[in-house]
C-alpha cells in the first residue's frame, strides 16, 4: 500500500466518497478500514440497512464477479470477507432491533463424515456479504441437523457441502428424509464441492448445484425470487 493511500482520512470524504473507498478497502480486505467507515456512515445518520446494502453488499459484489471471473482467488475473497464480517458485527444488532429485511435464511453445513470446510465458509460468508442470513452449522453434519436447523431457524435454504466422493451420496439421504417428511417443497436445496457436478445434483433431487460461491449465491437469490413470485402468485 502507498503512503498517499496511508493518509486518506475517511471521515473528510463525503458519503459518496466513503462509500467508493469502502468498495476499495473491502477488496483489499481491510477490517479496520471498514469497520472504521461503517461507524461513520451510522453517525451520519445513515440507517444500518442502507449501509449493508449499499456498502458492504455493493463492495461484495465486486468481490464475487471478480471471482466468478477468475480475477480473484479463494484467498483474497477471504480476506474480503473477513472485513465485511467486521462491519457486519457492528450492523447486526441494529439491524435485528430495527426488523431490517433479509434476502433469506439459509442453512448451512458439510455433511456427515466430511470434515472440510473451506468451500462452504466462502459460500458463508459470500451469501452474508450478500444480504442473506446465514447458520453455519460447521462440518460431519447428520440429517438431523439439517431439517432440525431449518425448521428451528424456519429457513428457506438448505445448502450441503461435500468434498469427498464417499460422503456425497449422504446429500441424498438428506433430500429423501425431506420428501418422506413430506417438507421438501418447504426449502430450496442447494449442493456444492468438488467432486459434484450438475447431474449429480439433479439425480439426487436438489434445486441446483453451484460450482462455487459466487454462483451459490447468483442462484440463491434468483430461486428466492422466484419464491417469492409463487408466494404472491398463490
Amino acid at each position: 500500500m502507498s503512503d498517499e493511500e496511508d493518509d486518506i482520512n475517511l471521515t473528510e470524504l463525503n458519503d459518496e466518497e466513503l462509500v467508493e473507498q469502502m468498495f476499495d478497502d473491502l477488496y483489499d480486505g481491510l477490517r479496520d478500514e471498514i469497520i472504521e467507515g461503517v461507524n461513520i456512515l451510522l453517525e451520519r445518520g445513515w440507517q444500518p440497512y442502507e449501509v449493508l446494502t449499499n456498502a458492504l453488499v455493493g463492495g461484495m459484489k465486486i468481490v464475487g464477479d471478480d471471482f466468478r471471473d477468475g480475477i480473484l482467488f479463494v484467498p483474497e475473497v477471504l480476506l474480503a470477507a473477513n472485513a465485511m464480517k467486521g462491519g457486519m458485527a457492528i450492523l447486526k444488532p441494529l439491524l435485528a432491533e430495527t426488523g431490517a429485511p433479509t434476502i433469506g435464511k439459509m442453512v448451512i453445513g458439510t455433511v456427515k463424515g466430511d470434515i472440510h470446510d473451506i468451500g462452504k465458509n466462502l459460500v458463508s460468508m459470500m451469501m452474508e456479504g450478500a444480504g442473506f442470513e446465514v447458520v453455519d452449522l460447521g462440518i460431519n453434519n447428520a440429517v438431523e441437523a439439517y431439517l432440525d436447523t431449518a425448521a428451528a431457524e424456519k429457513a428457506d435454504i438448505v445448502g450441503m457441502s461435500a468434498l469427498l466422493t464417499t460422503t456425497m451420496p449422504y446429500m441424498k439421504v438428506v433430500i429423501d428424509q425431506m420428501v418422506s417428511l413430506g417438507i421438501r417443497d418447504e426449502y430450496i436445496v442447494l449442493v456444492g464441492g468438488a467432486p459434484l457436478n450438475e447431474e449429480f445434483g439433479k439425480a439426487i433431487g436438489a434445486d441446483a448445484y453451484c460450482r462455487d460461491a459466487a454462483v451459490a449465491v447468483e442462484t440463491a437469490k434468483s430461486l428466492m425470487a422466484r419464491k417469492h413470485n409463487q408466494r404472491a402468485a398463490g
